[in-house]
């Protein structure tokens, strides 16, 4: 049975207050907004000379430039996990994560029929800096960039070389992957040819949650296969909310609210309901199933 209701999260702005990297910015007493627009102009400029740039990516590559010419002098994966625990989540982080775990575990009329929820993170960041994070104890998987370490000019360890990443687009290949269960079932990829009813988590068992336009690739392929769609926003931020109420009117995402996942506050409440109501419809069909398979109890014949 594939019973197995999956969140799936966005990071930065929706996990984050910010982004994962501002902790290395403050350590290395780096600008971050004079750091991210040079990143942001060199995309351009190789772009002038007819060369295409990942611009959801192309930041891996600085930061690799960064910790070789000296300006991030030693970082590499084991800093970057270490980062991980200096991240500025917001209110209700982790502790959603813990709860809805647990939601089934203890209630045998869902328990029975395999009923379980799981948390995944599909970010365009740094996946060391996740695992290095409070929230991994909650989190079955992680999709993100990861980084190889080479020496620099004085032997040492750093970052040196982009083995894999997500970008805003490849995010629905991530959810593609989850839906049929890699890194779950061996001898499973991507591409395999898999009946829908037997992929290990079902479309309409998905919840994607995210903050912005950039995430609208995910939000489209969970929505049009039957899953749910939530967009988060900082508080008191009206320009955010403007852009996520447009992608409501849109129909890109079924609700939104302000990031805060405390108990009792919008974002909780919506996100618990809607895991309550997809367990509710796993449970009734399963008995639907037993139900109509059963046969007849025999009698005596009179």
């Amino acid at each position: 049975m594939a019973n197995i209701i999956a969140v799936i999260w966005d990071c930065d702005k929706t996990l984050v207050d910010g982004y994962m990297q501002d902790p290395i910015f403050e350590e290395y007493n780096i600008n971050a907004t004079e750091f991210w627009k040079e990143v942001n102009a060199k995309p351009k400029e190789y772009e002038k000379d007819g060369i295409r740039v990942n611009k959801d990516t192309y930041y891996l590559n600085h930061f690799i430039k960064c910790a070789h010419d000296g300006t991030l002098k030693g970082l590499n994966n084991t800093k970057l996990r270490e980062y991980g625990a200096k991240q500025k989540f917001y209110k209700g982080i982790p502790e959603i994560f813990e709860k809805t775990k647990q939601m089934f575990k203890d209630d045998k009329t869902y328990a029975e029929y395999g009923i379980q929820v799981e948390h995944y993170i599909v970010s365009t960041g740094f996946a060391e800096i996740i695992r290095g994070s409070e929230l991994m104890p909650f989190v079955d998987g992680i999709w993100g960039c990861e980084l190889l370490e080479t020496p620099d000019a004085d032997g040492n360890l750093v970052i040196g070389e982009v083995l894999y990443t997500i970008d805003n687009t490849t995010k629905t290949r991530a959810i593609f992957e989850i839906n049929k269960g890699i890194g779950k079932i061996d001898g499973i990829e991507v591409n395999s040819k898999i009946p829908e009813a037997n992929r290990r988590v079902h479309f309409e068992n998905m919840i994607y949650i995210a903050d912005g336009p950039s995430d609208i690739p995910a939000f489209f392929v969970v929505k049009k296969n039957g899953g749910a769609t939530f967009a988060i926003y900082p508080k008191g931020d009206l320009k955010a909310m403007q852009q996520v109420e447009q992608m409501r009117e849109d129909g890109r995402v079924d609700m939104y609210a302000e990031a805060d996942y405390s108990e009792g506050t919008t974002a909780y409440m919506w996100i618990t309901n809607k895991i309550q109501k997809m367990a509710d419809r796993i449970r009734d069909t399963e008995k639907a199933k037993i139900t109509s398979s059963a046969s007849g109890v025999p009698h005596h014949l009179v």
